[in-house]
């Protein structure tokens, strides 16, 4: 800095302001520093501004796991808004785990950051709400709802209004056994079996439905369609409640020559590449993965810079009928699984 205010003939603090954007700096003046910063190739050293503003210009994003292409979308958003803002976005990935959810938090509060960014593995985790309640920076959670004395924002999807529409279709068609295939018992999988639920009142039918928890992974949406397709009465209609379950479910479909479309129906949430590729291509419930990155990085901007105080944005979901669906198919046996199966490498998302 000492060379740049002797190339620019000025003092050193006239560079200073000039570099950290100090409204009380001349035209002249900033055009002769930028000139001789120029000239030097001299790069600000943003960890020392950093610690003179007490801030790093930085925000963490903590995410289950980083190889489910809905993660990746929404982290994608939120990096582009972030990097838009002049903020680097920190990223870490839990694996599902949430004793790592803990150890991130920890880790990312360490590196300074600004404000988190959180999916969580787990809502009620005891060790990482301990961990966001020891925070003295803003944080926004996606698709969770954590306890009100945290004062976390949060960015939602409705998920309840899109499975109700998509219920709401399979039931007008005719169908009256629905099995709902859900992850762990978080918001979403909350809000998804309330508009399966919300569909069956609206039309004054009773809950026939089957509905199975476990998690966000094609093994679960292998067995969980296994176990479907066996029971006594299965369902003539199967939504899959993530990108992961779905694979599975088709993985359970196709071993079984379960026709998707005249045998079953299927329904899944989010739009993946493999949704409108398969044939037939699957109605989904789908939502903009990237606004709700945007979203989070708006708020958690909001938050740090005008020390927002805590809101709720909820964004839309739309239910897209394809011809994965059609009326159920006349009461017949569904086929059982072959008596020998062939082991199969465990994997999830």
């Amino acid at each position: 800095m000492s060379e740049v205010a002797r190339r620019a003939g000025v003092a050193m603090s006239s560079v200073s302001r000039v570099l950290s954007d100090h409204p009380d700096v001349s035209d002249g003046m900033r055009a002769k520093v930028m000139a001789a910063v120029d000239e030097l190739g001299y790069k600000p050293n943003l960890l020392a501004q950093s610690l003179r503003r007490l801030e790093t210009l930085s925000v963490g994003f903590l995410v289950g796991d980083i190889s489910n292409p809905l993660l990746a979308q929404i982290a994608k958003g939120a990096e582009t808004t972030l990097r838009d803002q002049g903020y680097s976005m920190l990223l870490t990935n839990s694996e599902r785990d949430p004793d790592l959810d803990a150890d991130h938090v920890r880790l990312l509060e360490q590196r300074r950051v600004d404000g988190l960014i959180l999916s969580l593995a787990q809502e009620g985790h005891e060790a990482t709400l301990a961990a966001l309640r020891d925070l003295d920076i803003p944080v926004v959670v996606i698709d969770r709802v954590v306890p009100d004395d945290i004062e976390a924002s949060a960015v939602l999807s409705d998920h309840r209004t899109g499975i109700r529409a998509a219920a709401g279709h399979l039931l007008d068609l005719g169908h009256r056994r629905i099995g709902l295939i859900v992850g762990q018992p978080l918001r979403p999988s909350r809000e998804r079996q309330l508009g399966l639920a919300d569909a069956l009142a609206e039309r004054g039918l009773p809950s026939t439905s089957i509905v199975m928890e476990g998690s966000l992974s094609q093994e679960h949406g292998e067995e969980a369609t296994r176990a479907l397709l066996d029971a006594d009465d299965p369902p003539t209609a199967i939504i899959a409640g993530g990108n992961q379950i779905v694979i599975g479910a088709l993985r359970e479909l196709s071993r079984r020559g379960v026709r998707v479309g005249a045998d079953v129906s299927l329904v899944s949430c989010d739009d993946v590449p493999m949704t409108e590729l398969h044939q037939p291509p699957i109605a989904v419930v789908l939502r903009d993965n990237e606004l709700l990155g945007s979203t989070a990085a708006e708020l958690i901007l909001r938050r740090i810079r005008e020390d927002d105080e805590p809101r709720e944005v909820l964004l839309p979901t739309t239910y897209v009928p394809r011809e994965s669906v059609a009326p159920p198919a006349a009461a017949a046996p569904q086929p059982k699984a072959p008596a020998e199966r062939k082991s199969r490498r465990r994997s999830g998302a």
